[in-house]
């Protein structure tokens, strides 16, 4: 199949220089009754000293209570492994976005995608920030078989010039977004825009101008990004026959 020449990606290339700050919890403060051990000047009170069970600290910060998944979304996410599995919410949160993508699914042909341009999972898995619009297996099937495999053979000679790298940047934002701030016209990491609308509560679409696409299971946080399982494969950086 003859493929036309398009603009290369720009991703692998590109340096992100915004950095993630990690903020302390706030610090206890321990107050000590200099008269404790003066029985002499007043009556012992072990009611009155004793503090109420219910204002000792809770020692459960689990992710969840902490609203860690509050904002995901969408009709797949009932599809993730049960919490603690790997592909699990609670199992991806902890790992960069590439290696979280991994262990879901959802996301096997996507991965081996990634994973056939050279460097291009450590680039991503480096990024301090970033969303990432996933194509699902379904929707990959949906992609000519021959064009595919064309994609991934040029993969394996041109790398992060490929046009396989470019259609891949082209699902990728430079910025972590998550579903409160990503509705509007957004840029890729190749420079061209993707205009996200809709909500969480009546569903929320992706369009590069040539396919929409639905967000199957969205606001899926990783240690590095936020991820948007969705239905179609963006295809205006895909080469025509």
């Amino acid at each position: 199949m003859k493929l036309q020449t398009l603009r290369r990606g720009t991703a692998a290339a590109a340096v992100l220089t915004l950095s993630i700050s990690l903020a302390a919890c706030g610090s206890e403060d321990d107050s000590s009754d200099d008269n404790a051990g003066d029985t002499s000047s007043a009556p012992a009170d072990t009611e009155s000293e004793a503090p109420p069970a219910e204002d000792t600290p809770s020692e459960d910060t689990g992710t969840e209570e902490s609203g860690e998944f509050d904002a995901v979304f969408g009709p797949a996410c009932s599809s993730l492994p049960a919490d603690g599995e790997p592909g699990s919410l609670t199992g991806m949160v902890v790992d960069p976005v590439a290696t979280a993508a991994g262990t879901n699914p959802l996301l096997k042909t996507l991965v081996a995608a990634v994973g056939a341009v050279d460097g291009l999972a450590g680039t991503l898995n480096d990024a301090p920030a970033l969303t990432v619009f996933a194509p699902t297996d379904d929707a990959f099937a949906a992609v000519d078989p021959a064009t595919l495999q064309s994609l991934l053979d040029g993969a394996k000679a041109d790398g992060a010039q490929s046009d396989l790298a470019t259609i891949l940047s082209h699902h990728v934002l430079g910025e972590n977004l998550d579903p409160a701030g990503i509705v509007g016209e957004q840029p890729t990491l190749i420079g061209d825009n993707l205009t996200v609308s809709g909500d969480p509560e009546s569903g929320m679409t992706v369009s590069d101008g040539k396919v929409e696409a639905k967000v199957l299971c969205g606001g899926i946080p990783t240690a590095n990004a936020t991820v948007y399982v969705i239905d179609s494969v963006l295809t205006n950086a895909m080469p025509t026959s």
